[in-house]
């Protein structure tokens, strides 16, 4: 066991001291195998975001703080989009809104496709496609959600890149909402921060669960701090940024045009 968290806590501290080696990480085909398995699973919030603080709890804050900021909102970018169940809660508050969803497994854009076309009467189109590699349309989104997928990013210069991508992507007003796994720049917080949320995977399913999720963040995942985000957000041009809600490694923020 403690050879699997010293491997995690030094995948983490690459990133803090800026001297990341992402060759043994996950590639983005393995992402999408990963996801193409598991689609049913995801179709479930409660199933799918089981290891998620908060899951249910930040998918209401996203979709409430975009309903506030654009109530007339007509476009929607969903990006790794999944199952589809942001844009559902979303289609809850804003009826009928043009739907664009994106994500690497093609499975997951198909069942995304069916449940979102029964929500809505608006435009549904979905891109399987890396999200760095999106060409999107200027000025033309209301609102863009962003749900468990950002922290797949691996250096700093995609993390600015699709941040940019996003804010040319929105009309004047428009939001972004993120809801996502992070880490902190300070290693001993990190270090509390993931004690603690080594104890709450415990308390789900024990050690070995516990172990799983810690494995598969360290070879799949490449999160960013807080604070990083919110400054990059800044550095790309949106005018405000706001926290909604922080728990541990999770935590659910946006920003406006």
């Amino acid at each position: 066991m403690f050879s699997h968290k010293l491997r995690y806590e030094k995948a983490i501290a690459q990133i803090i001291h800026m001297k990341p080696d992402y060759s043994q990480k996950a590639t983005v085909a393995d992402i999408r195998n990963r996801f193409d398995n598991d689609v049913e699973r995801f179709s479930n919030l409660e199933t799918g975001q089981q290891s998620t603080l908060d899951a249910p709890l930040t998918l209401e804050l996203c979709t409430e703080a975009a309903l506030k900021c654009n109530p007339k909102a007509q476009n929607l970018l969903d990006i790794g989009c999944g199952a589809g169940n942001y844009t559902l809660k979303m289609l809850e508050k804003v009826p009928n809104l043009n739907c664009t969803l994106v994500d690497l497994s093609l499975p997951m854009l198909e069942k995304a496709k069916e449940r979102v076309s029964t929500a809505t009467h608006g435009k549904v189109e979905i891109i399987q496609q890396d999200m760095r590699e999106l060409n999107l349309p200027k000025n033309h989104y209301d609102i863009i959600l962003a749900a468990a997928t950002l922290h797949h990013l691996r250096g700093d210069e995609d993390w600015e890149l699709v941040f940019a991508k996003f804010y040319k992507a929105l009309k004047l007003g428009g939001n972004l909402w993120i809801s996502d796994l992070i880490t902190h720049d300070y290693e001993p917080i990190n270090s509390i921060i993931q004690e603690q949320y080594g104890k709450y995977l415990e308390s789900l399913g024990g050690v070995e669960y516990r172990q799983k999720v810690f494995d598969y963040v360290a070879y799949e995942d490449t999160p960013r701090s807080l604070n990083f985000q919110l400054d990059l957000l800044k550095k790309v041009g949106f005018r405000f940024t706001e926290v909604l809600h922080k728990h541990a490694c999770f935590a659910a923020f946006g920003a406006i045009k």
